[in-house]
């Protein structure tokens, strides 16, 4: 059984979709919230998962923050972190300590639009198709190995609105699909830096890049 702890910051759809989709092999461990108002944590309650709060503002540095959130994170003895619409920029130090059971979602096709606003850039760059990616997270922001990603395309009379509507419908889906593969042993970060899924079907190897999923 790998346990998995969840970082949120707000509702934590992304949380939702990942409990909901009760991964074989897969404990949820505790949900934490870097937010005392976030209603993801009163989900994570009612499904009698621990919910638990490490406030940023009651901190002088984002290094004190990091330390008490590791610490608070380790008590749960994670196999796998995964941050879910966590607002927060982590440390360098933070991330090596989780390096390779490190999670994140980021809403758009990497390496495209990384940081903040994607759906509005997405929009002013004239794109025909958008998307979002997991992936794991190194010390640069939104640069690390790609696990799987699932594309949308823009529609004539896009706003932002409709646009993150229609990305976040594929985050529900690829989420729990890149934890998933975690939680079953299948994904292989290789010395290019890219990761493959193994596959036994696949390939004589086993190991396949998954493509980007319409």
């Amino acid at each position: 059984m790998k346990r998995v702890v969840i970082l949120i910051s707000g509702r934590g759809s992304n949380m939702e979709a990942i409990v909901q989709a009760q991964i074989p092999g897969a404990q949820i461990a505790a949900v934490i919230s870097n937010r005392p108002d976030a209603a993801g944590l009163e989900f994570a309650a009612r499904h009698a998962i621990a919910a638990e709060i490490v406030d940023h503002k009651a901190y002088a540095s984002r290094e004190a923050f990091d330390a008490d959130l590791a610490r608070t994170i380790d008590a749960h003895a994670p196999d796998l972190v995964v941050l879910a619409g966590f607002m927060r920029v982590l440390t360098d130090e933070f991330v090596s300590r989780y390096a390779g059971r490190l999670l994140n979602i980021h809403p758009s096709l990497l390496p495209s639009f990384p940081g903040l606003h994607t759906h509005r850039r997405a929009l002013e760059a004239g794109v025909r198709v958008h998307g979002t990616t997991v992936h794991f997270v190194t010390p640069t922001l939104d640069c690390g190995p790609i696990v799987i990603q699932a594309a949308v395309p823009v529609l004539p009379g896009d706003d932002e609105s409709a646009l993150a509507a229609r990305v976040l419908v594929q985050e529900h889906r690829i989420y729990p699909q890149a934890v998933r593969w975690f939680v079953e042993e299948r994904l292989n970060l290789g010395a290019d830096g890219r990761v493959r899924v193994r596959d036994e079907a696949a390939s004589p190897a086993g190991w396949t890049v998954p493509p980007v999923e319409a």
